[in-house]
């Protein structure tokens, strides 16, 4: 077929984009790419005695029904069809040349699994299995190694309870029946974590009689045999935590309040979210099982030489990286700053960049270095106490440390030396709390905010609709630059207009609907797809797509390169099968392991969700297909998720619920972006002006397309009139049309939201 504009909207081929025509939709080459990065992000956070890796011929029991019940992924739009899963089980089999099972525990496992799968369980949702007694002695006259896997799984639209009635985060009381059976038994004893996101890792951190532990996530299709490549050393581990271990959910400063109503969620924590917390306020340091940026190996490293240089207005570390053991391994270096305790209170130390090396053999050295503007370290002044609504570097001295977590990482031999304070951009309140109670402070205490009612800032259409072409155009002709896209808007009807700002019904194999679909204007539908872990199909399509981890164990690989390669990869695919506009990343905080959604989120730190979603999103442009960062902003509760308004503070909102959407916006420029359901200080986020207009649009300056969350119960002139462009699933078109009718709306108001919907079809190829 002739290559023409649009010709997988228009027509809907499916034309192969392998080598020799071969279809690359869950390819070999993409399995093993997810393979990888399973590996990759899983997190070594325990190796007593170096049992790990284990001895090549070594016997080993599987216990735990997860060996079998594999979670690939959560639930929900993170979901995708595969042609197969395989699980640890299978994993560790595929090393017969390494491993010898026993097998008859497995097969016990397989058959309880087969039951339950038989009487109507779901994948991950049902309880541990009682291990015969019999079973017991059998596989410790077999071997003195036993291995205990779990596994969990969670699903958008519902949060974790914390308690005995959704044993999530803690254990239930068969897995700790089979932990003890295990362990009472067993010398050398091996955790593996199926999980999507935080649980409790005190159980096996303090237990002597574990020996090792490994957190593998939720590793996408191929996960079981990542599993075995970390188990028997073919790949050492060089994942790192994205978020804090507690020793206990209540440790975590946002459990308090996270039930206290489903109408609302007070972010009273303010900025002290994670590591910022738990390394700042007094006493909490203690509460902490593993830090951010944790992970261990199997082998060792050395960073030396560090160097620090200051031009431009940006400070770099330049230093090197040695293996100095005995195995090949990748190793991730991080770089913390220190603000100086002034008149904004601040976290003890803030990450600012990180590097990871390449495969180093023993012996092997890499130079690295690491580069940040110094405005990225000033403070968002909320109250005034330097410059009210400004951004700013307060006087004194900055420190800065290197290493390879938050808590263990040294200070360099450079400070950043400020005789004055200084605003480094200024800006004006917006998006401000009118109810919100209390902050927390860096001493542990609480400051009373300065709150009360807030006039809306409203930002008038400036858009000027051009004149109409004299003749009736096609949106192809805006394309050959024959008439401009302003004349082109100009021509179409109110009725146009309106169609064209609202979702429209979908075909092909995507599970979500489309965009466009004005035939006589020659613009054709173009479709959306889900798929933070790959591209997620409905159904009945039957057709099977590349799983890959969830974004929790992508973000623990601390890769960019390999982050680039999968949002590559997936867009592929996408465009395979003609989808257009990928409905992808996802990098909402993790503010509270309750959050049912956590595994398709990257981490606690904005900074790293910012710039592990910047690659993907240029991975996935890179092959003409729109990728939709989401969901702006502060969707951290799934609880009454349309409905609940997130209430917090102007400077928590900036530093830590948008500071990962803004480097996405500035360092990848998504062509599109995807507000979310709930309201932000009372208004919901899809008809906020002052987050769109003020925020995103104004101070950030993106420019492209903006959509609504599907079927989010909002109004949609609001949304316009917010620059919220196009609402999905599907319009309101009738009560756009009696807006503009009786003045409520401009049609100017509406055109510049159509054209920055034509300005993203116009970039699709």
């Amino acid at each position: 077929m002739k290559n023409v504009k649009w010709q997988r909207q228009k027509y809907m081929p499916c034309l192969p984009l392998g080598n020799r025509q071969t279809r690359i939709t869950e390819c070999e080459e993409h399995i093993q790419l997810s393979r990888r990065a399973a590996a990759e992000g899983a997190v070594l956070l325990k190796n007593e005695g170096e049992l790990l890796p284990l001895d090549k011929g070594v016997g080993v029991a599987i216990f735990g029904k997860a060996q079998i019940d594999y979670v690939k992924g959560g639930g929900g739009s993170g979901n995708t069809n595969v042609s197969y899963v395989r699980n640890i089980y299978q994993g560790i089999c595929a090393k017969g040349d390494k491993l010898r099972v026993f097998e008859p525990l497995s097969f016990y496992y397989r058959e309880y699994v087969k039951a339950q799968y038989a009487a109507g369980a779901e994948n991950g949702i049902f309880d541990e299995a009682e291990v015969p007694a019999d079973l017991l002695e059998k596989a410790r006259a077999f071997t003195d190694t036993a291995i205990i896997t779990l596994c969990r799984y969670s699903s958008e639209g519902k949060d974790r309870k914390g308690d005995k009635t959704d044993p999530y985060f803690y254990l239930s009381g068969a897995e700790r029946q089979m932990v003890e059976a295990v362990t009472d038994r067993f010398s050398k004893v091996v955790i593996l974590l199926n999980v999507g996101a935080m649980i409790d890792t005190s159980w096996f951190a303090y237990n002597p009689k574990i020996s090792a532990a490994l957190m593998l996530w939720q590793g996408g299709m191929e996960g079981g045999l990542a599993a075995a490549d970390l188990l028997t050393g073919d790949v050492t581990p060089s994942g790192k935590l994205v978020d804090t271990c507690a020793v206990s959910l209540e440790d975590y400063p946002s459990t308090s309040g996270f039930y206290e109503s489903d109408d609302y969620v007070k972010y009273t924590e303010d900025i002290f979210v994670g590591y910022r917390y738990f390394e700042t306020v007094p006493g909490k340091k203690e509460r902490v099982v593993y830090p951010f940026g944790y992970g261990l190996s199997y082998t060792t490293f050395s960073i030396e030489n560090p160097a620090v240089f200051r031009t431009d207005g940006r400070i770099t570390v330049a230093f090197s990286v040695t293996n100095t053991g005995k195995r090949a391994g990748r190793e991730v270096v991080q770089l913390y700053y220190s603000a100086p305790r002034g008149l904004i209170t601040k976290p003890a130390r803030e990450l600012c960049g990180f590097a990871k090396t390449g495969l180093l053999e023993p012996g092997q050295r890499q130079e690295l270095s690491v580069s940040f503007a110094i405005s990225d370290m000033a403070s968002y002044d909320e109250y005034g106490a330097v410059a009210k609504s400004c951004y700013v570097l307060e006087k004194g001295t900055y420190r800065f440390y290197l290493g390879t977590d938050v808590r263990t990482c040294e200070k360099l031999p450079y400070t950043y030396e400020l005789s004055e304070h200084t605003v480094t951009e200024r800006l004006r309140s917006l998006c401000a709390p009118e109810k919100l109670d209390r902050v927390l402070l860096e001493d542990g205490s609480y400051s009373t905010p300065e709150c009360g009612p807030v006039a809306r800032k409203t930002f008038p259409c400036t858009y000027r609709m051009a004149e109409a072409p004299g003749e009736p155009h096609s949106l192809l002709d805006v394309y050959n630059k024959s008439v401009s896209l302003d004349s082109f808007v100009a021509q179409l009807t109110d009725d146009e207009l309106c169609h064209l700002a609202g979702g429209q019904p979908g075909c092909g194999v995507s599970n979500t609907s489309g965009m466009g679909q004005l035939p006589g204007y020659d613009i054709p539908l173009f479709m959306t797809a889900d798929g933070p872990a790959g591209l997620r199909t409905f159904s009945g399509s039957r057709l099977s797509t590349t799983a890959f981890p969830v974004a929790t164990a992508l973000a623990c690989t601390w890769d960019t390169e390999l982050m680039e390669k999968i949002g590559r990869a997936g867009a592929m695919e996408v465009k395979e099968n003609n989808v257009a506009i990928w409905l992808t990343p996802a990098l909402n905080i993790h503010r509270s392991p309750l959050c049912g959604r956590n595994f398709e989120y990257f981490s606690e730190d904005p900074f790293l969700t910012g710039k592990m979603a910047a690659a993907k999103i240029r991975g996935i442009q890179s092959q003409h297909i729109a990728a939709t960062p989401k969901h702006l902003a502060v969707n951290n509760k799934e609880t009454n998720r349309k409905f609940s308004d997130s209430i917090v503070s102007e400077r928590a909102l900036r530093e830590i619920y948008l500071r990962a959407f803004e480097i996405c916006v500035k360092e990848a420029n998504p062509k599109a972006i995807m507000t979310s359901y709930n309201l932000i200080n009372g208004v919901p986020a899809s008809e906020n002006a002052e987050l769109i207009y003020g925020i995103l649009r104004g101070e950030w300056g993106y420019r492209g397309m903006i959509t609504t969350d599907w079927d989010n119960n909002k109004s949609h002139v609001k949304e316009v009139k917010a620059g919220n462009d196009v609402k999905m699933s599907h319009g309101e078109p009738e009560k756009l049309k009696e807006a503009l009718s009786n003045g409520e709306l401009s049609r100017e108001e509406l055109a510049v939201c159509v054209k920055r919907i034509l300005e993203l079809f116009l970039w699709i190829e």
